[in-house]
């Protein structure tokens, strides 16, 4: 208790309640030592980065950005040294904005790199308390933060095709900046591209000429939420606000899939404050996107693995939307906060889908989320199975996982359950409010949870317990697990079945959902189903080769569970065209740990050169047996 007595002090003379209109300028928290980003080189106490300002060209032969980018400079200390971010960019020169407004060469250092956190650039000013620095450079041809597509790797198969990926330590692989969530700024850019390429940022946009695109975001934003996409790709309004921006030939697919995206953003807008962001678009990436989807602000990220024909998978869209509260307005400070991110956004989906849906279906959501979540927990270390997780020297990356997501959902659950949705709507809301466009700590919130939940409500929940979700290994004694009724009578008919009593095509399964086609696989036997039953089910319901992803996902992790390889012809077309972490990573784990482990080394060394450089760094180490194939530039 006197720790959060403590914290309450410094958080009452440190963070301002902000209500006031959004800041366009970066707002750095007072924070203690063992508070500041691991992952980061910047010095962000002693100088901050306000704006960006990128000019850059996108080169697809040579697959690399390269040009200026300029940043503006808050200081908190008098000095005249400027850390920043780097990984594997090729700098070729720094200059500083003198006091007399002339540009002027500045000497710079890049350190040796390190594995996980890239390579330091220390420049050296002349002027202390300098405002700008403007740095030219290009990225390699395979930085960890942007995928480049041939022609062949698209949906039209005509143009090539490039994005970043810049969560969670990436954006420093195509922009040297701070590259920690603590810090926030806005950022400009000019980009200039062949004039058959349409260009896009998580920004506003403006087209130039037929070469070059201008973007603006006014907004103070981690550079994380810092994205590109650029390729053959057209527009489709939803209303107003929103709309989808795919390559031509997914178009009209996703737009039907998405219809429903106006009405989430009325009905989160109503519940949580007013969408800060101007426009809601989605972005339809190639499948080799490694993602469901990445929330980068007024410009959703999306995986085209969610087009299932029947919006039985857009709880992404709505996961990727709850984001523009929590996350992009209200943003972890660190890595080890990922769950302040992650963990309400996946509470705020849930709410999103039950408005619009119903509670059946958002119950079931959660039911399948929390199966989902203890099957992981069995898998991982226990260490890991802390909400405020220590990363240790590990790339964030290696630490994503249903933990943030699930068991910070299930947190809050917990806390609504006690507290009654009324209440703790409104403190969800006022916490949106407080907190806008700033990034804060673990401990950060336990202060505004203490003093406007817990204490003005006593004796509901102690602090003891909030520790427990918090700090605590795995799931705490007391959750009240999730549990669908719907999936009653899929329970009843799979155990039917499991007993011989009814054979798989005589099962009363015409009104099932996808939900409970997925509880129904998910809840198989995992060793010793009998091959004949599993080929009885592929024969009744075609399992095999569905073009639902979450679907055939289940079904081939339950035939690898089993041994049935009958499977492998339509999983190796499942592998090879599909890049989402989620839905190959775990297979691939499944198959290497088997007499299978040839012919899934021989499967991802065809695919490997069309996944994503950070789902090739995950697979290469699981088959680095011996070398692998050499990257090829485009």
């Amino acid at each position: 208790m006197f720790a959060l007595q403590l914290l309450a002090s410094t958080y009452a003379n440190s963070v301002p309640n902000t209500l006031a209109a959004e800041p366009s300028v970066t707002v750095v928290q007072a924070q203690t030592q063992q508070n500041q980003d691991a992952l980061t080189y910047a010095n962000y106490t002693d100088v901050s980065v306000s704006h960006v300002e990128l000019a850059l060209a996108i080169d697809f032969k040579q697959s690399r950005l390269s040009g200026e980018a300029t940043l503006d400079l808050a200081w908190h200390k008098a000095g005249k040294e400027l850390i920043l971010d780097t990984r594997d960019l090729t700098i070729n020169s720094v200059s500083a904005l003198n006091s007399t407004g002339k540009w002027q060469s500045v000497p710079f250092t890049l350190a040796k790199a390190d594995a996980v956190k890239g390579a330091a650039l220390t420049i050296k000013l002349a002027d202390e308390d300098t405002q700008k620095v403007k740095i030219n450079y290009h990225t390699s041809n395979n930085p960890s933060g942007i995928q480049w597509l041939t022609p062949e790797q698209t949906q039209g198969k005509q143009l090539p095709f490039m994005f970043s990926q810049s969560q969670a330590i990436h954006a420093r692989s195509w922009i040297p900046l701070q590259d920690t969530p603590a810090v926030r700024q806005t950022y400009s850019a000019t980009i200039t591209a062949d004039k058959a390429i349409t260009v896009v940022m998580s920004a506003d946009r403006k087209t130039l000429s037929s070469t070059q695109t201008q973007f603006t975001m006014p907004q103070a934003i981690p550079a994380y939420l810092i994205a590109i996409a650029a390729g053959h790709l057209q527009f489709a309004p939803l209303d107003n606000i929103s709309g989808i921006w795919a390559e031509p030939e997914i178009l009209d697919k996703a737009s039907k899939e998405f219809a429903d995206t106006p009405e989430m953003i009325k009905i989160a807008a109503k519940r949580y404050g007013d969408y800060r962001w101007g426009r809601y678009d989605l972005l339809i990436l190639p499948p080799s996107f490694p993602f469901g989807g990445m929330e980068n602000p007024r410009l959703s990220f999306i995986t085209p693995t969610v087009i299932a024909g029947d919006k039985s998978l857009v709880s992404l869209i709505a996961h990727e939307l709850a984001h523009s509260w929590s996350g992009n307005l209200v943003t972890n400070a660190t890595w080890r906060d990922l769950w302040l991110n992650e963990g309400f956004t996946t509470y705020v989906e849930n709410r999103i889908m039950e408005d619009l849906y119903g509670r059946d279906r958002a119950l079931m959501e959660q039911t399948i989320g929390y199966s989902e979540l203890l099957a992981e927990l069995a898998e991982l270390t226990p260490s890991d199975s802390v909400l405020h997780v220590d990363l240790g020297k590990r790339s964030p990356d290696e630490a994503f996982s249903g933990v943030p997501y699930v068991k910070g959902q299930l947190f809050l659950l917990f806390l609504e359950q006690k507290f009654g949705r009324e209440r703790f709507d409104a403190f969800v809301k006022n916490y949106f409010n407080h907190f806008a466009f700033q990034s804060i700590t673990t401990a950060q919130f336990r202060v505004y949870l203490s003093l406007n939940l817990l204490n003005k409500y006593p004796n509901v929940v102690s602090e003891a317990e909030v520790d427990t979700w918090i700090e605590g290994q795995g799931l705490p004694s007391f959750l009240v697990q999730p549990n669908s009724h719907a999936f009653d009578d899929v329970d009843a008919q799979r155990q039917t079945w499991l007993d011989g009593k009814l054979n798989a095509s005589e099962l009363k399964t015409n009104t099932w959902t996808v939900h409970q086609w997925l509880r129904f696989i998910n809840e198989m036997p995992r060793v010793n189903l009998d091959q004949t039953k599993l080929a009885e089910l592929d024969k009744a319901f075609h399992f095999t080769g569905t073009g639902n992803s979450e679907i055939a996902f289940a079904w081939y992790s339950l035939a690898l569970d089993n041994g049935y390889y009958a499977v492998l012809p339509a999983l190796k077309q499942h592998l090879t065209h599909i890049g989402r972490m989620r839905l190959i990573v775990p297979l691939y784990q499944k198959l290497a740990s088997t007499d299978q482990y040839d012919w899934a080394k021989s499967v991802y060394l065809k695919a490997r050169s069309g996944y994503h450089p950070q789902t090739r760094a995950s697979l290469d180490m699981m088959f680095a047996d011996k070398p692998l194939e050499h990257e090829h530039s485009h």
